[in-house]
């Protein structure tokens, strides 16, 4: 009887540990599946040099959120290697990510597609290279926690901006971090964890919400 219980009691524990996994793994499989067919399924209306944002599920998401009054919080650029897209982005480190990887990544598979206006007169291939050389600097980079706006560590939108600035285009507005909304109790939390008493309120900054909101920019596709 004692052992019976014990290999029931067993059971129960290795169940409570393993479930949860497989569920997780589960969903996981399920995302990446969706996010492939979505991916094979528009695969002719993407360009390079499109940007794509998206709902990160990253602890700082909901503060910058809410700072920017945005629904979304990260974002990157597509480019084609070897008949593939991917979604250049910083993180840590910064690197070229697979589009269905990234797209599986973020808030219940949505993400929007923006394009630049008059992009094939703009974004030759000539250009395209450009930006493409200019992005080779910034791989295996830190992710900037403190959103500096130096080089030496860069963040999503950033990174983003400073590739279409390198060949003279500018999609979105810069601003200041002080210009955010600070007020809310998750974003002051977050300043806190970051940067102490020393908050730096005039630090260049490029925010997701600034370059989707670009008048420059069209959108060309959403995921629902």
């Amino acid at each position: 009887m004692k052992k019976f219980l014990f290999i029931l009691i067993l059971f129960a524990i290795l169940g409570a540990v393993l479930v949860p996994k497989i569920l997780r793994y589960t969903t996981r499989i399920q995302k990446h599946t969706k996010a492939e067919s979505f991916v094979k399924y528009n695969k002719t209306v993407l360009k390079e040099g499109d940007i794509i944002f998206q709902t990160s599920l990253s602890s700082q998401s909901k503060a910058i959120q809410i700072a920017t009054r945005s629904k979304y919080s990260h974002m990157g650029m597509i480019t084609l290697r070897n008949n593939k897209y991917y979604v250049f982005e910083a993180v840590q480190p910064v690197k070229l990510t697979p589009l269905s990887d990234w797209i599986a990544k973020g808030k219940d598979l949505h993400f929007v597609i923006k394009r630049l206006r008059d992009r094939d007169k703009y974004l030759t291939d000539e250009i395209l290279n450009k930006m493409k050389d200019e992005g080779k600097k910034f791989i295996g980079k830190r992710y900037d926690l403190y959103f500096n706006w130096s080089d030496d560590q860069i963040y999503c939108s950033e990174l983003v901006w400073k590739l279409y600035k390198a060949v003279g285009i500018k999609v979105g507005k810069l601003q200041t971090l002080g210009d955010f909304d600070l007020s809310s109790p998750v974003v002051k939390k977050k300043l806190r964890e970051r940067y102490g008493n020393n908050i730096p309120y005039n630090e260049p900054v490029i925010s997701p919400a600034a370059i989707f909101n670009s008048d420059r920019l069209v959108t060309v596709l959403e995921n629902y």
